[in-house]
Parts: structure tokens; sequence; C-alpha cells
């Protein structure tokens, strides 16, 4: 037998509300805050545009997290939104009970609309009404510039039609309104086209930025003004293709003279850093948190650089993944490791050609890694010696939880086939030696050179 649930008294209001558009407009005045969320949002999903333009020139909170309620980017809502958004800025004065300063069309909000709607009731009204700091809403200021949030990812060609009608609304209001994007993502957009875009973007919002496409030097040094006034970018991954102009090198890594608040550095297939390592880290205005560098040819210069750079004091995440180590003195990782020794929790070696030269090496610098929670090695050549070695020295790590080893270089035939049966005798020696240090630990090792998991070691 199903029990039926009466509609809520709230819920009531509201659509009593929705059948008379007009008296809805008139009884905003006098309406409860409480209502406000829910009328509204029964309103969004009825497609009651009149009253969606109504509300939003009394909407009684600070911000209206417009992006929560749509799943996906919705031309017609938007369209209504900004309608009003336009008689709202063009009155001297706000009406009486408009407290809003910030449009937030970002795909969050949805425990703003849960917990207004009655769905959530463990916080109180009082905390939802107030300003949010990160915003930077400026409640001090009645006519200070509307901010609108969006999410920005610039694909391809063009841009779609959501993003296309509201940067050619934003365009014609530069004055009146402050276009927001916090995260950054270009995918294979001419660099013409994203200056256009971005000349609308107050780019001192932007904190991740993510060029993922094979930018030539040239595109990235048109890139680099921009990027210098992207003050308050914390992660930053740009993509390059294979080119050397020292010029335009330098122009780009001076920006980052600019990044006072950068702590992610990912770069993957960085060609132009070849020999200008030192140029770029010596440009960071404060330590990293994560530093990947990962599927490029470095110099000796650079390994030396890295590994005293004052930039990588307090690195917790570390990704030298593609770098081929094998050609360089072991010393240069030795000394890296006893750099971060303190602060390390990620990481990653793959593929950067280990030998057990390397390895022995290493071996006491990373037993002191005492916050170390992940270590990847997949890719490497290690014998069986060098792996039982490698074991024993990280037994004392106490967060150690997650490790990643390439199988032993004896599971191989001369061929380079996999044996899987002497992987499995192997795997029996790993584990007899993991009993023995008597510390429960998971272990996965992977084939070569394709580093997918065969066998998880768990004891």
């Amino acid at each position: 037998m199903s029990l039926w649930a009466p509609p809520r008294l709230l819920d009531l209001a509201a659509m009593s509300l929705l059948r008379n558009e007009d008296l809805t407009m008139s009884a905003l005045e006098f309406l409860p805050i409480e209502l406000f969320p829910p009328l509204f949002m029964e309103a969004f999903y009825g497609s009651h545009s009149k009253t969606l333009k109504t509300m939003v020139n009394a909407w009684p909170f600070v911000r209206l997290p417009l992006g929560g309620l749509m799943e996906l980017p919705h031309l017609i809502t938007l369209q209504a939104v900004l309608d009003s958004l336009d008689v709202l800025l063009a009155q001297k004065e706000r009406p009486r009970r408009c407290k809003l300063r910030v449009l937030d069309l970002r795909n969050t909000g949805q425990n703003f609309w849960s917990m207004w709607s009655g769905y959530m009731d463990h916080m109180s009204s009082s905390s939802l009404t107030a300003p949010v700091p990160e915003d930077r809403s400026r409640t001090e200021q009645p006519l200070a510039p509307l901010e609108v949030f969006v999410e920005m990812s610039l694909k391809e060609w063009a841009m779609d039609e959501f993003l296309t009608y509201l940067m050619r609304w934003a365009e014609q209001r530069k004055d009146s309104i402050h276009l927001c994007c916090k995260k950054l993502k270009i995918f294979g957009m001419p660099v013409e086209n994203i200056m256009k875009v971005l000349s609308m973007v107050q780019l001192d919002c932007i904190q991740d930025v993510e060029v993922n496409q094979n930018w030539h030097l040239s595109s990235l040094a048109t890139f680099a003004p921009l990027l210098g006034q992207m003050s308050n970018v914390q992660r930053l991954t740009p993509y390059a293709s294979e080119e050397q102009e020292q010029h335009v090198v330098v122009q780009f890594v001076s920006q980052f003279l600019k990044l006072h608040h950068l702590r992610d550095l990912y770069l993957e297939l960085p060609f132009f850093l070849s020999g200008h390592l030192d140029q770029m880290l010596r440009c960071l205005m404060s330590p990293l948190d994560n530093l990947a560098i990962t599927h490029c040819l470095l110099t000796e210069s650079d390994l030396t650089y890295l590994s005293q750079c004052p930039s990588i004091s307090q690195l917790k995440g570390l990704d030298l993944s593609g770098i081929i180590l094998a050609d360089f003195s072991p010393e240069h990782l030795q000394v890296l490791l006893e750099q971060v020794a303190d602060t390390l929790q990620e990481l990653d070696l793959n593929q950067c050609e280990i030998m057990d030269s390397q390895i022995k090496a290493i071996l006491s610098a990373l037993s002191h890694c005492s916050q170390l929670r992940s270590f990847s090695m997949c890719g490497n050549l290690l014998s069986m010696a060098a792996m039982k070695k490698l074991l024993r020295y990280t037994s004392g790590l106490p967060n150690l939880s997650q490790e990643f080893y390439p199988a032993p270089l004896e599971s191989y035939s001369s061929q380079a086939v996999l044996s899987e049966e002497r992987l499995a005798q192997l795997r029996a020696e790993l584990l007899e030696i993991l009993r023995g240090l008597g510390h429960p630990r998971t272990i996965c090792l992977s084939s070569w050179p394709l580093c997918v998991l065969r066998k998880g070691l768990t004891i």
C-alpha cells in the first residue's frame, strides 16, 4: 500500500500565487523572505517568465544562484533573467527589498535551494542571507557593478548558444556589470577569439587556468599579457607545441612574477621548458603546493635547479612522469626528495626509465618522506632485488597507503614478454617480505610499458 504525502503549506502557497501572476507581482512587496526561493523555483520550472522577471527585481538575497536550478544551460530562462536585470540596472536606486549583487550561473547553489525550499532545515536563515566574501560582494555600495559568475569552457571555434548570448549581453553593459569566471578552460579555440572573450572578463577573478591544446609559443606569447593580469590564479596548466624561441619563453614565464597566489603548476608536454626551467621557477612569487612537469626533455641544469629551488620547499605533490632520469646523476633526485621530505604527500615517477642504481641512491631520502601517502613508479626498470629494498625502506612510512610499482624485470622473457607464471612466483616472494615487515599494505604491480594494473598484493 502506498502512502500519499499531502503537499506542504509552503508549496500550496507558491502554487496559489502563480495561478494569478498579477497578484504575485503586487504581493512581492509583502511576501515573507522564506517564500521567495520556493516561489522562484515554482516559477522557474513552470516557465512563468513574467513572475521570474518581477522576482529578480525584488530578490532579497545578495546572490541569485540560478545555475543551481539548471542541469543544462537554459537560454530562455537566461533571457528572462537578463531582461529583468536590464530594468534593475537602468534604475538610479535599487528597489527597497532588492539586495541582489551576484548572479551565479555556475552549476552551484543546489544547497541554497534545498535549504530554503524546506528539504534541508539544519541551517539558519541568517547564515544564508549573509554575503559571500569569495565573490567580493559589495553590499556597502548599492550601485556597484553587478557581478555575474559563469563557468567558462572555450571550445573549438565557437562558444555554445548560452555563453554567446551572455557575452553579447555583457559586452553592451561593461560599465554596470562585472563578468567573473573562477575556472577557465580552453580547448582548441584560436587565440584571437580567446583574447576577445577574455577582454570582457574580470581577469583578477580567475583562479584556475587550463589551456588544453597544443599552442605554438607565439600563441602563448599573445596570451601571456592576459595571464599576467590574472593576479589571483592558484592553479595553472598550460600546453604548448615544440618550438624553441628564447625571447618568447622569456615573455611567457616573466608573467609568473605577477601571479602572487599561484599554488599548483601543471606542465604537460612543455617542450619549451628544456634548458629554461630555472627562468620559470625563479619567477614564482610563493611556494608551490603541487608541481607536475611531465613527458618532456629536461637538461642536467634543469634538474640541478629544480632540486635547489626555494619554491618547492613546501611541496605536497610532485609528478615527474615521463621525464627520462636514466642519463642523469641520481643525486639530483636524492637532493630533490630531501628538500621536500617534510611535506611531500604524493610522488609520481612513472616511466622515468629509473633503474636499480637510481633506486639505491634515493632509498634513504625516500624513507624520510614521513607524510607520503601515494607513491607510483610504474613503467620503470627495476629488478627483484631493487623491489625488495624499496619495500623495506618504505615500510616505516606511517601514512603511505597507495603504492604502484612495475612488475620486476625477472617477470619478463628476453623478448620482453610478461610471464604470468614467473610474476606469480615473484608475487609470492614479495608477499613474504611484506608479512615479515609486519605492516599491512596494499601493493599494486603494473606491466610495462602500458602501466595496466595486473596484481594487488595485500596483507
